[in-house]
């Protein structure tokens, strides 16, 4: 059976998408596993990860620009090889620093996957199934954020957690036979443009140095690195407003409802990301639940978003879709809030209840607030739009595991995540749980701001 380009790149990029999210979301439920057998403390354990999604917020900017110098193809492939490659090495791992550095380069692997397939999808695909082919993108991170969990409960619990690296692999290889052979094109987009190595490196240096400061920030070294981070960050917006090719275009920010959709989705991630851990947690070592049991329950949130994001993406189109993003974002807040206030007496009905609120205001939210910033754009500028929601999201998932460890690093000092200290899981739940409620309503505001704003939307299609 032959099949078209247009299906075989609709093809890859389901199959890179949903392994991209599967093992960034579904190594929560492993992580006890593998913390148990390299003797992890809290604060190690919590770097599994935490350092991932560090590795991606580093990559993501300067993985748009090349990518669009080098090939879309060409970085695409490389990305899949990247993670391929360290998957194996996962399995393979023999101590926490080896199974660490593995982490890190899947973390660089998945930052090109995701600037890359989307894009090779928007160069590849008749501009008619434009709409159908990122729908099936899209899918593959719902899909994979529903079932993940479900998947590698399963697989850790009969197999260990060594069984969620080997899944993956024969899907990598695939794409990879699939883009060496199947796919000609390259799409240079900006094969013209100079690489923007000061930039890309003023924002690594920035975010690296400001994340993980965030993540120790109870001590005075962690204060200064935060503080430098930021400075840095700083820098490097001046530097980029004086650049003919910078590695992101600062210039879109003053449009204040792409800033506004940008702050909001900054907040929502920040917020919401460290939740499922915090149930995961919550399920294995307050109530003693295995893996597999804890994955069953935590489906529930992921599999509401996914049928909600794409019924309110097509309703953004008929109301504002800031307006959804702020309601969205307050039922979220509603379901922090309830989670404020989980112990081991906290009946299933009332967290399962969370969890549901939890899907609809996400799903509510994340499709509206993504069309919010794509259409605050000229289309010229689509890219680097996309790119700041990644990065966004990116950031906010590792301030948000940061926050993870800084909390449980501060209640805890070093000891293990163990059910003999549960009271002590709790604590730093609920104090967690605090700051992610002020961040959603953070999330709203930002959302408010944006809908008072005089900036119109545009509404053109791409030449």
């Amino acid at each position: 059976m032959k099949f078209d380009l247009e299906t075989i790149v609709i093809a890859v990029s389901f199959i890179t998408s949903f392994f991209a999210v599967f093992l960034s979301n579904g190594i929560i439920i492993g992580v006890p596993a593998i913390a148990q057998e390299f003797a992890m403390n809290n604060v190690i354990q919590n770097w599994v990860p935490t350092i991932f999604f560090l590795v991606v917020a580093l990559f993501t900017v300067p993985a748009g620009q090349i990518s669009g110098k080098f090939g879309v193809k060409k970085s695409l492939l490389g990305g899949v090889l990247l993670y391929l490659f360290a998957s194996i090495g996962a399995v393979l791992s023999f101590s926490t620093e080896s199974f660490l550095i593995f982490r890190i380069l899947q973390g660089a692997g998945v930052a090109f996957l995701n600037v890359s397939a989307m894009a090779m999808v928007v160069q590849a695909v008749k501009p008619q199934n434009r709409g159908k082919a990122l729908g099936f993108t899209v899918t593959g991170v719902y899909l994979a954020t529903s079932l993940s969990p479900v998947i590698c409960g399963f697989l850790v619990h009969n197999l260990g957690w060594r069984a969620m690296f080997y899944f993956v692999i024969p899907f990598l290889i695939v794409c990879v036979l699939l883009l060496a052979f199947k796919i000609p094109g390259e799409w240079k987009t900006y094969e013209k443009d100079k690489i923007d190595t000061v930039g890309s490196v003023l924002y690594a240096i920035g975010i690296l140095l400001f994340i993980y400061g965030f993540t120790t920030l109870t001590t005075s070294t962690g204060l200064i690195l935060t503080i430098v981070g930021l400075v840095v960050l700083v820098i490097f917006g001046a530097y980029e407003l004086r650049q003919k090719s910078p590695v992101f275009n600062m210039n879109l920010f003053k449009n204040k409802k792409f800033t506004s959709s940008n702050i909001a989705a900054l907040c929502s991630y920040l917020a919401i990301m460290v939740v499922t851990t915090i149930l995961n947690y919550h399920f294995q070592y307050v109530r003693g639940w295995n893996a597999q049991m804890a994955g069953l329950i935590l489906i529930i949130t992921p599999i509401i978003m996914a049928i909600m994001a794409p019924n309110a993406g097509k309703l953004s189109d008929r109301i504002h879709p800031q307006k959804l993003a702020a309601t969205g974002m307050a039922i979220a807040a509603v379901a922090l809030i309830i989670l404020i206030f989980l112990n081991k007496d906290t009946p299933l009905y009332l967290v399962v209840l969370a969890m549901i609120l939890q899907g609809i205001g996400m799903g509510l939210f994340s499709s509206p607030n993504m069309n919010a910033i794509m259409s605050s754009v000229p289309p010229k500028d689509a890219p680097t739009a996309s790119a700041s929601q990644a990065t966004m999201r990116t950031i906010g998932q590792t301030m948000s595991l940061g926050l993870l460890t800084l909390v449980f690093a501060w209640v805890m000092g070093s000891l293990e995540l163990a059910p003999q200290y549960a009271d002590m899981i709790v604590q730093a739940s609920q104090i967690i749980c605090i700051i992610c409620a002020v961040a959603c309503i953070l999330a709203i505001f930002a959302s408010l701001i944006g809908i008072k704003s005089k900036d119109e939307f545009n509404t053109q299609r791409p030449n």
